[in-house]
This record gives C-alpha cells, structure tokens and sequence, in this order.
C-alpha cells in the first residue's frame, strides 16, 4: 500500500472518530441536562417554540403566586370584618337591653361602657395590617397582577366613624342616656351591620373568584409543562443507546487510525530503506 492511500485510509478514520466523538458529547450534554434543546445549534425553531413556553410557565407562575398572597391578604380582612360583625350584632343586643325600661342608672352605665368598649373593638378590627399595609381603614384598594392586566378589590372604612357609629371627631352617636334616641342609635347599628355584611359579602366574592382564578393559572401550569416536557425532554433510554453506539463507534475509528498510524509507520520505513538502495524508485513511490 502507497503511503498517500495510507494517509487516506487515515484522514477517513480522523474523521469517522471525530463524528462518534461529536456524536458522544452531545448525547451525554443532553442526558446530563435533560434537555433535546439546550441551545439553538440543537434546532433553531424548536428551541425557540421551548424558551416561549418556558416564559409563559414563568409568567403564569408569578400570576398564580400573586393571586395566592391576594387571597391570603383578604383572609385577614375577612376574619377582621367578621369580627366586626359579630360586635356589632352584640352592640345590638346591648341596644336591645338598655331599651328595658326597668334598668336601674347602674345598669344603664354598666350597658353604656359595654358600648364603648364594643365601638373601641370596632377600631381595633379596623386597624388590622397585611404585611404593613393598613387594610380596613378605606385606604386600601388591592390590585392583583394578572396575565389579563390587573383587577381591582376596594376595601370599605370598617372604623366607628367610617359605619357611622362615631361622628368625625370620634365621638360616639351611640349613648344610652334617652330612652327615646335608641330606635334612631339601633337604626345606626343596622346600617353599620348591613354596610359590613355588604364587605363580607364582597371580600368572599373575590376571594372565590381569587381560587377559581388560581385552580385555572395551576392547570395552565400543568399543562404548560407537560408540554414543554413532550417537546424538549430527554429520552434518557434512547440517548444511552446513542452514547453507547458513538462509543463503539468511536473505540472502532480510533482502532483504525491506530492501524493506518503503524502502517504509516511501516511504509515510511520501507521508504527509507528504498530510498539508499534506490532513490530514484523511492521518489516514483512519492510521486
């Protein structure tokens, strides 16, 4: 064998072991990280379509977590207004009490201090804070970020003066001394009471549609990622046989390039051998 087609012999091994060994690093990249698209050499169009689902999984994730803290926020509200409903149905019954006319002045001043300090639990309801951020006080409107934009839940004054049981000064409307002013202060502890129903009312309500919205956002998710999971996962199975076969096919070519190496090797030999007998043949065998 000539020594130019035993280069060629060798050039084609070269080449045949760098592809088994191309063919290697990528089947153990895309085991090791899982993934067919990793990068757009790997397949421009698909890796794209996977990085697009990959930001909407991240987009509807964060929507799905603000409307959970959403939820969780107006869990506080609700358990403070309705304690605010229940002081005022007991303000009521109070108001009911002191009606009978066969209270002494003691009683009358023992109800009146269970008003103040059922009006001053009021308050306290209306104080309640999320994270510092005061919730009752009718400062607040929550707005929840969505995938759609944003949605707006507003949150009523639940104080004395915001119900009316208190005037701007924070003086109470609610006194026992005239017998005849209570129809008008249980008039004025019904409004409260139907002011902070109509609050409950409106808090559930969104805080229903909060969990419908969250259900909806944590099937997307799911359904997101079984998506990108069909496109893009690694078929471990599959890439181990792949591995396995540019090994062999790897160990083969390098067999051969060791092979054409020594027979290089000889012929070069033979060459040189020719080569002091006879350069003129040697320089044929070159040429």
């Amino acid at each position: 064998m000539s020594i130019g087609n035993v280069m060629s012999v060798i050039n084609s091994s070269l080449n045949d072991l760098n592809r088994a060994q191309s063919s290697q690093a990528e089947s153990i990249k895309r085991i090791a990280t899982g993934t067919k698209y990793y990068s757009p050499a790997n397949g421009a169009s698909e890796y794209a379509i996977v990085q697009r689902i990959y930001n909407n999984i991240g987009s509807v994730t964060q929507s799905n977590s603000n409307t959970q803290t959403t939820n969780a926020m107006l869990n506080v509200a609700a358990g403070a207004v309705n304690n605010t409903i229940n002081s005022l149905s007991s303000l009521k019954q109070t108001l009911i009490s002191a009606a009978n006319g066969t209270n002494s002045n003691s009683d009358v001043a023992a109800l009146q201090e269970s008003v103040n300090q059922t009006l001053s639990q009021i308050d306290s309801n209306a104080q309640i804070t999320y994270n510092g951020q005061s919730l009752l006080d009718g400062s607040q409107s929550i707005q929840v970020s969505s995938d759609n934009g944003y949605e707006t839940i507003n949150l009523g004054d639940m104080s004395t003066a915001g119900l009316g049981l208190t005037d701007s000064e924070g003086n109470s409307n609610i006194t026992l001394g005239d017998l005849s002013d209570l129809g008008t202060a249980i008039d004025t502890v019904d409004t409260a009471l139907n002011t902070a129903l109509d609050q409950a009312t409106s808090i559930g309500a969104a805080q229903k549609g909060l969990e419908y919205q969250s259900a909806n956002y944590t099937t997307m998710e799911e359904n997101l990622y079984e998506a990108v999971s069909t496109l893009d996962d690694t078929d471990i199975a599959a890439e181990s046989v792949n591995n396995a076969s540019a090994n062999a096919q790897s160990q083969v070519a390098l067999w051969a390039v060791k092979q054409g190496m020594q027979a290089l090797s000889k012929e070069v030999g033979s060459l040189g051998e020719l080569y002091t007998h006879n350069p003129n043949a040697a320089y044929n065998l070159l040429s």
